[in-house]
């Protein structure tokens, strides 16, 4: 009887298990956030911005959430299909847990997650969290160097852009020669490994060029919300907006930043933004630190949207 019960309790925790994460990781985040700020300060800084705007940029970013989790959904078309909204929840709780930890301790989260709900080999599932990081960094610092391209406006500016935004794809096509080089060079004992290094990776030009085109438009979109708020906060020139969302999302991607970012991630956009042409005296300086926490709010209240949004949508039989 024991033994019977002990048994469904376990099934139960088993198939709910990223709900339980879901959960814990959105009660600590509440916690975190009344603690650091105080709610009543957050909802105090999205008056600033406005209603109707914040409101707007919110939806832009969550639907960012879901550009992401596509991506994923086409890299892992066997083992996903007919379960996005399960990956969705997946992606979330990952997205959470790497804003919550510092140094980027919340990416191992995503093999752990992924071979627990879809079976997927921690090698596999590393491998292919390495290049879609390798394919973030190179979408942002693409995406974010349209500010300086109109900046300039000339045609050099837009050839050496064009020549930024292309440059993936003649290392992917490489792939198969530095895959071979390493079974050659490694011992029969790390074989394994190398096959699930190696089927972690986009398996065709066209599979890689789909992941390729959905971190750009995920990025796309993120980089210009985020550069359209700090414009409505009065964060000048253009360039200096893009500079600053660059500088607050490099801030994350690299391993440089602090529990749930806070105080790298506006100090990131305030030396991105100054980097790109905003002004560095006092008075611009003040503007925007209180420009940079605003922005930080804002991805922190998109995050929590977005994970309390995939438990809602998802509905276990």
């Amino acid at each position: 009887m024991n033994s019977g019960c002990e048994f469904e309790r376990r099934s139960w925790l088993a198939r709910n298990r990223v709900t339980l994460i879901s959960a814990a990781a959105i009660v600590a985040y509440a916690v975190f956030v009344q603690w650091i700020w105080g709610w009543r300060t957050l909802l105090d800084q999205w008056t600033k911005i406005g209603v109707g705007s914040g409101l707007a940029a919110l939806i832009l970013l969550v639907a960012t959430y879901f550009i992401r989790c596509y991506r994923i959904y086409d890299y892992f078309p066997a083992e996903t299909s007919g379960r996005f909204l399960a990956l969705f929840r997946v992606t979330q709780v990952h997205n959470l847990l790497n804003i919550m930890l510092p140094f980027r301790a919340g990416e191992t989260s995503f093999p752990l997650l992924m071979r627990s709900e879809f079976s997927i080999p921690l090698a596999r599932g590393t491998a292919a969290l390495l290049v879609m990081r390798l394919l973030d960094l190179h979408a942002l610092l693409t995406v974010a160097a349209v500010g300086l391209v109109f900046g300039r406006g000339s045609g050099v500016a837009w050839a050496l852009w064009i020549a930024a935004l292309v440059a993936p794809l003649p290392f992917f096509l490489l792939k198969d020669r530095v895959v071979a080089l390493a079974r050659r060079l490694l011992p029969a004992r790390l074989e394994s490994i190398v096959e699930e290094l190696d089927t972690g990776l986009p398996g065709t030009t066209k599979a890689f060029l789909r992941a390729w085109a959905m971190t750009i438009l995920n990025w796309a979109v993120k980089v210009v919300v985020l550069a359209w708020v700090l414009a409505i906060m009065g964060v000048a020139p253009l360039a200096a907006c893009f500079g600053g969302a660059l500088g607050g999302e490099l801030s994350s991607v690299l391993p440089m930043h602090a529990p749930a970012g806070v105080g790298t991630y506006p100090a990131a956009i305030a030396a991105g933004a100054v980097s790109f042409g905003a002004g560095a005296d006092r008075a611009a300086l003040e503007q925007l630190a209180g420009a940079g926490v605003n922005a930080h709010l804002l991805i922190i209240v998109s995050a929590v949207a977005g994970t309390m949004l995939s438990m809602l949508l998802q509905r276990k039989p």
